[in-house]
């Protein structure tokens, strides 16, 4: 058709209209998958695999697992592939999973609050050195991980796990992960509230239910009542800090929308107070927002961070209240700054009672079966049938009589396992790296031990609370982003020109006080060999420009590139 002045749109070029897909969020309509692992959720409840590992693949072994089993639900029963050994960093993205899988399983054992008691610990490391090879790592988020188990040994595993009271349900997957809580909740002498009753209601009412066993993605929580601030609670999904409201008194102040990866962001307060009784409401109501607005069509934009980024505090306070609580929530203060910089309850402290709880630091979270048998042979000759985990890869022995502290501590030194270790020590924490990790390019547990050895002969007298979390990939598990000094692993150019494994660096985050992400200097990275080297280079010059009583972030974020290089 030839243009006219009452045609013009014919000699005009033709736009293509697009309608836009959503996000793939139930509450809009959106319940048609959008991606492999929204079909295979769909398809089967990820819960439900656990029949099949019990009667079937336990049985026929390895190569009779469906894929979608394999690397799809077997997660809801923490359980992940792990990697297939001489497999380098350089080939992690370029392989199919068939080929980096091996025919072995990193196990996670969820330990919600973590809690746990000298029996359970022992059989921890039972488990540990009859199956996993004495394999037993400490997680920032308060769990272990077995590696090296057989899908023959699982049943078995579960049945002593659960005779105890302990479960490896829903540790890993699309679903409610652990639930972190201050290590030394109804414990410490300074705590504000005790959130452990509100853990163990969330636990009863959500772990193991299907209403909330298929979400976008992980959600992950926090409730603690501690002035420390001891549970990252800036990067969970939700987390519950412990607050004192001027009328109402002791409570939580309640945040969403936190977490770290490849998009890091912290989360938000809602400025609202709640009580102890409502915690569960509360967040059984948050996770149903996740569970229905959620965004589903793209993994990368799965996780509840991006919904709160979108929606803003007020909204998603109006919509969880409005649609969820149908109730408003009463407006609360926000948490104060602790007054301490570490977080870990490492060292010897008064409970309320009188008796005392003693922290303290393996490297790297990494032990083994032998030595958590040790340390539960350990705490019970000294009065106490409880030891707790906590998210800085480290553990506590409770309730120890004042007559016993000395000798339990000399007891943990003996085992290697310091009540006052150096900075270094106490601040460095280190992924599971690719010994083990299929999304790994560097190794990062031994580098992480040998760098904190370098570190304290180099530096003896360095006394300053520092951070050092070195993350094999850019999944940042290990929170690079907030530490002070963040090594993520990649493979970089060595002054001879060959790659080789080495890490981007940030530096400068925090958590708790002024939390913030770590700043990146352009093109900065070191090679593995390099890292103590310069480690050590910006902590002297840290040492000679700082001012009195600066942190080290605050001088990072003020320094010269060339004095961070």
């Amino acid at each position: 058709m030839a243009a006219t002045p009452q045609n013009p749109a014919a000699s005009a070029p033709r736009r293509k209209v697009s309608r836009h897909r959503g996000e793939g969020q139930w509450a809009a309509g959106h319940f048609t998958p959008l991606n492999g692992n929204e079909q295979f959720k769909k398809d089967d409840d990820g819960l439900n695999v656990r029949t099949r590992i019990e009667t079937i693949y336990s049985k026929r072994g390895f190569d009779s697992i469906d894929p979608n089993d394999l690397r799809g639900r077997m997660r809801w029963w923490g359980l992940y592939t792990q990697r297939r050994p001489g497999i380098d960093g350089g080939k992690t993205a370029i392989l199919e999973p068939e080929e980096l899988d091996d025919e072995y399983f990193m196990l996670r054992v969820r330990i919600d609050g973590g809690r746990l008691s000298t029996q359970q610990l022992r059989v921890i490391g039972e488990i540990s050195q009859e199956f996993a090879r004495g394999t037993a790592d400490i997680t920032d988020r308060q769990n272990v991980q077995f590696h090296w188990i057989r899908i023959e040994d699982v049943p078995e595993i579960w049945e002593r796990l659960e005779a105890v009271g302990l479960s490896t349900t829903e540790a890993c997957g699309d679903t409610p992960r652990v639930i972190l809580g201050s290590p030394v909740a109804g414990i410490a002498a300074d705590e504000i509230i005790d959130g452990t009753p509100a853990v163990e209601e969330i636990h009863r009412r959500i772990v193991g239910n299907p209403a909330f066993s298929n979400l976008p993605r992980k959600f992950k929580s926090a409730v603690s009542g501690s002035p420390l601030l001891d549970v990252a609670h800036e990067i969970n999904d939700i987390a519950f800090v412990g607050v004192v409201h001027p009328e109402h008194g002791p409570g939580f102040d309640l945040w969403v929308g936190g977490g770290l990866s490849t998009n890091p962001k912290i989360g938000v307060r809602l400025g609202a107070w709640v009580p102890l009784d409502e915690v569960p409401d509360v967040y059984e109501g948050v996770i149903s927002i996740f569970r229905d607005y959620g965004y589903r069509r793209l993994r990368t934009r799965a996780r509840l961070k991006f919904l709160v980024a979108d929606w803003g505090a007020e909204k998603f306070r109006q919509v969880l209240e409005d649609e969820y609580l149908k109730r408003k929530l009463v407006d609360g203060p926000a948490p104060a700054q602790p007054v301490e910089r570490w977080r870990d309850h490492v060292g010897v402290h008064r409970q309320q009672d009188g008796r005392f709880y003693v922290g303290f630091a393996p490297r790297v979270g990494r032990v083994d079966g032998t030595l958590l048998a040790k340390i539960a042979d350990l705490a019970e000759a000294h009065g106490s049938g409880r030891v707790r985990t906590t998210v800085e890869q480290k553990m506590i022995v409770l309730d120890v009589e004042e007559a016993q502290v000395e000798s339990l501590v000399a007891g943990l030194e003996a085992l290697d396992l310091s009540v006052n270790p150096s900075p270094f020590r106490r601040g460095t924490m280190a992924c599971t790296g690719i010994e083990f990790c299929k999304l790994a390019i560097v190794e990062t547990k031994a580098r992480g031990i040998s760098l904190i050895e370098e570190l304290e002969r180099r530096l003896p007298e360095f006394d300053e609370p520092l951070t050092i979390n070195i993350n094999g990939c850019p999944n940042a598990c290990a929170r690079i982003q907030v530490a002070d000094i963040g090594l993520k692993g990649q493979l970089v150019i060595d002054d001879k020109g060959d790659q080789v494994e080495g890490f981007q660096v940030h530096l400068g985050g925090a958590l708790g006080l002024e939390a913030g992400f770590g700043r990146k200097v352009r093109g900065l990275k070191v090679t593995s060999e390099e890292l103590p080297d310069y480690v050590e280079r910006v902590l002297k010059r840290y040492q000679a420009e700082r001012e009195d009583g600066e942190r080290f972030a605050t001088w990072a974020a003020r320094a010269s590139e060339e004095a961070l290089s």
